[in-house]
């Protein structure tokens, strides 16, 4: 146990034990890479889209049907400035990883953001239907306002729709680093890479885990707790995990997966399949089928003063 002040000596001998642990470090200190992206201008990227998205949503611009072409406008160039930036700047640490000398990141970048802005009206168009499936599948829901304003699924959803157009475009770190924001302010991890349709709806959402090969159709729901993860890891003859295979599994239409499910491996729910609460899946279901666990033999005690064990 060490004891004493803290002199200058012994601050000069932590920092050098403490500087020794960065040598040869790849990947878990920054020190000389320049060209990261910066995640908090990501995030503040992600704010400013979710103002086209939502107008009015965040409060800080207000909004009215005569200025809203200017206020769309100005984020239109500030997303475009800073996150082809922020993408090129993804880019070229992909390159240095990859020893690529080609020097075409910054035009990479652009066009990558060119096009994410190009499908923000075919966003907002998901999101309607997003937004509409939240109000059908939820009786307490009272408005679509309310659903926007307060479900964290929406969050969870919008987040994913943006930073999947980005992980199609092989764009690095930036896809992640917004889904985890979502992740972290929702408790919903939806992994950019995952294919979503039409008129999704996650209830309550806590928990939810939807993986990278995960394919979902239209008319989904699920509830909170569920997951859709992978089975096991394929390996190659050197002990490690190919990446790229599809894993996770495929939900077709109309399938609603009910609260703590887990549902793992390359496998397909059909269209219109019901999959129960709690129930651990782990081959494909045809379509129309529902899929629950065996009712368990719930015990129910009775007060000490009275004595007794009955069975319901």
């Amino acid at each position: 146990m060490q004891t004493g002040r803290l002199t200058d000596k012994k601050i000069q001998e932590l920092v050098g034990e403490i500087a020794r642990t960065y040598e040869g470090d790849i990947g878990i200190n920054f020190i000389d890479v320049s060209n990261l992206p910066v995640r908090d201008k990501i995030l503040q990227v992600l704010d400013l889209l979710m103002e086209i998205l939502f107008p009015g949503y965040t409060g800080k611009r207000t909004v009215t049907k005569s200025n809203i072409n200017f206020i769309v406008v100005d984020i239109l160039y500030h997303v475009y400035t800073e996150l082809s930036e922020q993408v090129e700047r993804a880019f070229k640490y992909q390159c240095r990883m990859q020893d690529c000398d080609t020097g075409d990141c910054r035009r990479a970048a652009e066009d990558v953001t060119l096009h994410l802005l190009t499908q923000l009206p075919k966003i907002r168009s998901l999101l309607k239907g997003d937004v509409g499936a939240a109000f059908d599948g939820d009786p307490a829901a009272k408005s679509y306002e309310e659903i926007v304003i307060s479900y964290p699924c929406m969050i969870a959803i919008a987040t994913y729709r943006i930073a999947h157009e980005l992980y199609l475009r092989e764009v690095p770190l930036i896809p992640r680093i917004m889904s985890e924001c979502a992740h972290s302010k929702t408790g919903i991890d939806i992994h950019p890479g995952a294919r979503i349709g039409e008129n999704f709806f996650i209830d309550h959402g806590t928990g939810v885990v939807i993986g990278e090969t995960t394919i979902i159709g239209n008319n989904v729901k699920i509830y909170q707790g569920t997951t859709l993860g992978a089975m096991s890891f394929p390996k190659d003859e050197r002990g490690r995990i190919i990446k790229g295979q599809k894993r996770h599994p495929t939900i077709e239409d109309d399938v609603t997966i009910y609260a703590e499910a887990t549902i793992l491996g390359d496998i397909t729910i059909g269209k219109g399949a019901t999959i129960g609460g709690n129930v651990w899946v782990k081959q494909s279901v045809p379509s129309g089928y529902t899929v629950i666990t065996a009712n368990p033999d719930l015990v129910c005690k009775t007060p000490k003063t009275e004595g007794g064990v009955y069975e319901i």
